[in-house]
């Protein structure tokens, strides 16, 4: 009825036929509770002498048959996706399910003519616990806990920090294309959110794991001290990325991280590539309760495991009317890392470091090879309601040691380095009643087979849930 009604009331207020053109009336932005809700952030934007404030907050409940108790520090609290620690099921409230809840700062100003001075802060938090979003920490937080006792973590470029999100300078002109510097998302980051046929956290496994994107390492997903250049020229794009400085040091996860762009864009139909090169990229781990080194404090220590990342990126998708379809491919080698810093290092979360004698430089004495793939659609049933379905998949190669061989495969596998598979199968709709709130529901089928189920509680898990994301 309330669409029948809004429907009606358009359909009045539409000029007669061959009357003169009216100018469109500006929305009424503060007038009322109501008024905020429906004009959108761009139409009434937080701003003040160049700088916007702005937002999200994202909340909802659901169930997971192989679940695993809240975690303060966890990029989403909760795990979407199934994982060693997923174990018993459980009812829980589902932090930032459509997307991480954020808050930012943007900037934009004139310099002269068509340059423009340009930036952005902006920090991911948990709705649940108003903590910043530090994955390195929730790791740390688990050292003294068995893996049947873990809350949720897991390795992650947010790490506490003030921009974990990104927090970047830099000028922009339409026709010389934008500069930035700072803390930036990797090229793979923004492309692979662009060509997800469900882009959420709890209902994507390319929005669940940020592994994709760092072609097997989370921390990859963000560069601190990178330089990105973007040109757009008539229907085509081009951009590049390169990180600069000390890269641990610095708060990277790396010691280099070098990516380039290219794409297209024709009617309905885009694409874009990407390949990626990463020098000692780092994933962390927990101890678990076992082999914690005497002498060092639990809450400061996790383990490392260094490699040089290759990886090459595709994507595309096509819009006709009502429908969009997506799909993507990944393929991304791990090798042994260029250095071995037996002496240990400092990690990207404050306070946090992986000591001497914790850093594993052997781990792909035989390379890894990760192949992924996704396909998936979206149909718009009215312009605020929309529903969208996905099936991703990753298989990695046997890398184990010359002369080892795997046992098992779905129960008692011998190694996470046996060949082994993880799929996913996932359904979202979405309705925007107002244009700063979403209200969704959804849910993810996903699986571990072989050497990516090594050491789990279970391969499977489903996550029905809904919630309501708000924008400011």
């Amino acid at each position: 009825m309330a669409a029948a009604i809004v429907g009606l009331a358009r359909a009045a207020d539409l000029p007669a036929p061959n009357a003169p053109s009216q100018a469109k009336t500006p929305p009424n932005c503060w007038g009322s509770l109501w008024d905020v809700l429906n004009t959108s952030p761009a139409e009434c934007p937080l701003t003040y002498a160049g700088f916007t404030l702005y937002g999200t907050i994202d909340m909802g409940a659901g169930y997971n048959i192989a679940g695993i108790p809240f975690g303060n520090s966890f990029t989403n609290g909760i795990y979407y996706g199934i994982r060693r620690a997923s174990d018993g099921a459980r009812w829980s409230l589902f932090p930032s399910a459509l997307s991480t809840s954020v808050v930012g700062l943007k900037m934009e100003e004139q310099i002269y003519g068509d340059w423009l001075l340009i930036g952005a802060a902006e920090f991911g938090f948990s709705p649940l616990s108003g903590m910043l979003i530090n994955g390195p920490r929730s790791l740390a937080d688990n050292n003294l806990n068995t893996l049947a006792n873990q809350t949720a973590n897991g390795d992650s470029s947010r790490a506490g920090q003030w921009d974990n999100s990104q927090g970047f300078v830099g000028v922009s002109n339409k026709t010389y294309g934008t500069l930035t510097f700072g803390r930036v998302n990797a090229l793979t980051t923004d492309v692979i959110s662009a060509y997800d046929p469900v882009r959420s956290n709890a209902f994507s496994l390319l929005g669940f794991s940020a592994a994709f994107a760092g072609f097997g390492n989370t921390q990859l997903a963000r560069v601190n001290t990178g330089f990105i250049y973007r040109l757009e020229y008539q229907n085509f794009r081009v951009a590049g990325l390169a990180q600069v400085g000390n890269g641990y040091a610095l708060g990277n996860g790396s010691m280099g991280e070098y990516q380039a762009q290219i794409g297209a864009t024709f009617g309905g139909f885009s694409i874009d590539g990407v390949v990626s090169y990463a020098k000692d990229a780092v994933g962390l781990a927990t101890y678990a309760g076992s082999g914690l080194p005497a002498g060092h404090d639990p809450n400061s220590i996790l383990r490392g495991t260094l490699s040089n990342n290759t990886g090459v990126l595709a994507a595309a998708r096509y819009k006709w009317n009502q429908f969009e379809v997506y799909a993507g491919y990944t393929w991304s080698r791990q090798a042994n890392p260029s250095d071995a810093f037996a002496n240990g290092f400092e990690t990207i979360a404050l306070g946090i470091f992986v000591p001497p004698g914790a850093v594993n430089a052997t781990n792909f004495n035989v390379n890894r090879i990760l192949n992924a793939f996704w396909v998936g659609g979206k149909y718009d049933i009215w312009s605020n309601l929309s529903v969208s379905t996905g099936f991703y998949y990753q298989v990695q190669n046997d890398f184990l040691p010359s002369g080892s061989v795997c046992a098992g495969y779905n129960t008692g596998i011998s190694s996470n380095k046996c060949a082994g598979s993880q799929s996913a199968l996932s359904a979202l709709v979405t309705y925007r009643p107002v244009k700063r709130v979403d209200i969704y529901a959804g849910v993810m089928l996903s699986n571990v087979h072989g050497g990516l189920a090594f050491d789990h509680f279970k391969s499977q898990n489903i996550d029905p849930g809904a919630g309501i994301r708000v924008r400011f």
